[in-house]
């Protein structure tokens, strides 16, 4: 146990906060010196709000006046729903997969270099017969999300499963182990750094997906009111719609790390140790 652990909840706290500041105050200064840059060289060069709007438009398209005309709320609400639909799928269907075709050796030789073709394939060329299939609306979006993001996960995780020390199985094999707690015991945890791996590569997926979704088949969303500002030149309002995708991918993400430490202490401690 670390020392930390002993003292305080507010000093632990303080102790959290300059352990963030550390790790991620550089990153913090150098985010709020690109928007200071951005906003002096537009106002000294004089650009124009079509080619490059300034830091305060965007600003203002987010919190101003014309706030209320863009319905904000409405179209983070739906590009939220359909990143979480998404990821929920194939957190489900990806794990229960892997588990599947890790399962079965047979299985593995069969799916797997399907899992594989398509991994290769340009999904997002795909969004059209989505589109021809389903319809408009957020179940076609998801569903492009979804199939964007589905196969890292299942192969991350397939790998991670069949990549356990053979010593390892053969030593819970001699102490009479069922082939299910073989699982519960030793394959899924051993594969819970290749599983979080495929899930981040997937939380950034599902928000490229969903947004090529609007793009394509959406009455709402963050997608489709960049389509809309796009047709009408509205410059602050792509931009806003962009520092918006942001913050909900690197919440997102940072909501997984967060995860990945509660699940995997082991990392962790051995960190502090």
């Amino acid at each position: 146990m670390s020392l930390t652990a002993k003292k305080p909840l507010g000093v632990r706290i303080l102790y959290g906060f300059w352990d963030f500041l550390k790790k991620y105050g550089l990153t913090i200064l150098a985010i709020v010196l690109l928007v200071l840059i951005w906003q002096i060289v537009v106002d000294g060069f004089h650009i124009k709000k079509y080619v490059l709007p300034s830091p305060k438009l965007v600003f203002n398209s987010l919190f101003g006046p014309q706030a209320a005309k863009n319905h904000w709320w409405k179209h983070i609400r739906t590009t939220v729903l359909e990143v979480f639909g998404s990821f929920a799928l194939v957190l489900v269907l990806g794990v229960s997969l892997a588990v599947l075709i890790s399962w079965n050796r047979w299985l593995n030789r069969l799916l797997m270099p399907v899992l594989v073709l398509f991994n290769s394939i340009p999904k997002i060329a795909l969004a059209p017969l989505f589109l021809l299939w389903l319809g408009y609306g957020v179940k076609t979006n998801i569903w492009i999300s979804f199939f964007v993001a589905f196969f890292p996960v299942v192969i991350n995780a397939t790998t991670g499963m069949m990549s356990v020390d053979d010593d390892l199985l053969d030593l819970v094999k001699y102490l009479d182990a069922k082939k299910y707690q073989v699982f519960l015991k030793v394959r899924i945890p051993a594969s819970l750094p290749y599983i979080f791996s495929g899930i981040k590569i997937c939380a950034t997926s599902c928000v490229v997906g969903s947004i090529v979704g609007e793009f394509c088949a959406a009455k709402s969303g963050l997608g489709y009111l960049m389509r809309d500002a796009q047709a009408f030149i509205d410059m602050p309002t792509m931009f806003a719609c962009l520092f918006l995708l942001a913050v909900i991918g690197m919440s997102f993400f940072g909501t997984i790390s967060i995860l990945e430490k509660v699940c995997m202490p082991w990392k962790r401690s051995r960190r502090e140790d």
